[in-house]
């Protein structure tokens, strides 16, 4: 798919991100829209996977470690054929399957159900190891919070897939820099990130620009090509990226737009896909 399919399948994400949140008043739009590009990656071209069969034991996995972000993955999987996009208005409701975190058990496409901050990865490093293991060939990919990588849980599960050796697996991690209480290095700074990574084995990839697909495909090249390690990304990202009252405001890291909001954040994505 060509950069300007994969801009036009990220505004549509956006799309799905804002108007969901604003029908379930609430939610977590500012980090689901910093990794927008990097869910368009995934769903349209990285990932081995089928929405006609998405428990295809042969498909690639995805673990949203991040789980709060869950209304970009939705928005994802809706965009690919999961499952309807009009389900997204849905989010939070009472009887939709569409919950505040992912849910494996009822969402089609949805690989490990998470929210609770640090245990994605520790499962996205069981599912390579077990791949491994068996001498599957799938893929396993998670993304995480750069605020979320001061659990401690997150190093274990780096040192174990470092130990093993696990090239199988793609740790992503969404470096806005803003989690709920501000920014990350005054609210208890992981930084260097990617000497952390490094020094559990891991193979580092900075992207500078991870809102870029070009930078992007070329860090899932190297990452598909590098042998006897797992790799990290680490990419820095803008905090609500795409709507201009968003961006890097961290007031928009848990709460849902309001009428006036919604329409003045859809009229910017229209402007801007009119540009493309």
């Amino acid at each position: 798919m060509d950069n300007q399919e994969l801009k036009r399948n990220a505004i549509k994400l956006r799309r799905g991100i804002l108007r969901s949140t604003h029908a379930a008043a609430s939610g977590h739009p500012g980090g689901s829209l910093s990794a927008t590009e990097l869910f368009t990656l995934l769903y349209f071209e990285e990932l081995q996977v089928d929405p006609k069969n998405p428990d295809d034991p042969k498909r690639d996995r995805f673990v949203l470690s991040k789980g709060h972000c869950a209304p970009g993955l939705y928005a994802a999987l809706a965009a690919r054929g999961f499952f309807p996009e009009e389900d997204l208005l849905t989010l939070r409701h009472i009887g939709s399957y569409l919950q505040g975190h992912p849910d494996m058990k009822h969402i089609p496409g949805v690989d490990m159900s998470s929210g609770s901050l640090g245990q994605g990865i520790s499962a996205a490093v069981g599912m390579a190891l077990a791949a491994k293991v068996y001498g599957d060939s799938y893929r396993t990919y998670a993304l995480l919070g750069d605020g979320e990588i001061e659990e401690g849980e997150v190093w274990e599960a780096a040192m174990l897939a470092g130990f093993r050796k696990l090239d199988n697996l793609v740790v992503i991690v969404d470096n806005n820099n803003l989690q709920i209480d501000g920014p990350i290095d005054e609210v208890n700074s992981p930084y260097p990130i990617d000497k952390k990574f490094a020094a559990f084995n891991f193979h580092v990839i900075n992207v500078e620009d991870g809102n870029d697909f070009d930078q992007l495909r070329a860090a899932f090249a190297e990452a598909r090509n590098t042998k006897g390690c797992p790799t990290a990304i680490v990419m820095k990202t803008v905090k609500g990226k795409g709507i201009s009252f968003m961006e890097n405001q961290v007031g928009w890291h848990g709460k849902g737009p309001n009428d006036e909001e919604l329409e003045k954040a859809l009229a910017e994505l229209d402007k801007a896909e009119e540009m493309l």
